[in-house]
């Protein structure tokens, strides 16, 4: 696959995860969305650090995979905690942290 290509994957990827979290009501579904969105930016750094010859594309890229695994075990603790108090995961439902 060329670099166009490949941008064009990491783009489209981009858009679903930004149309996941516009439009999902769950919160679970929008913290996957998210780690769509951060897995089309690793996407797009490894494939310009190739075509420009640097090796920092892929360095950051693993960065973003360990931001990645902390905010998938950061917000799934938040989630589990909304659903013990609120017996909820539904985003628009969950209104106890307005002071």
């Amino acid at each position: 696959m060329s670099v166009r290509h490949l941008l064009l994957l990491g783009s489209a990827l981009f858009a679903i995860g930004v149309f996941g979290v516009l439009t999902r009501r769950n919160a679970i579904a929008i913290l996957l969305a998210i780690e769509l969105i951060l897995n089309a930016a690793s996407l797009n750094f490894v494939v310009l650090g190739h075509a420009f010859g640097h090796p920092q594309g892929q360095a950051f890229a693993l960065f973003v995979i360990a931001l990645a695994a902390c905010e998938a075990a950061v917000g799934l603790a938040i989630v589990l905690g909304l659903y013990r108090t609120a017996n909820t995961v539904l985003a628009d439902q969950i209104n106890m942290l307005k002071g």
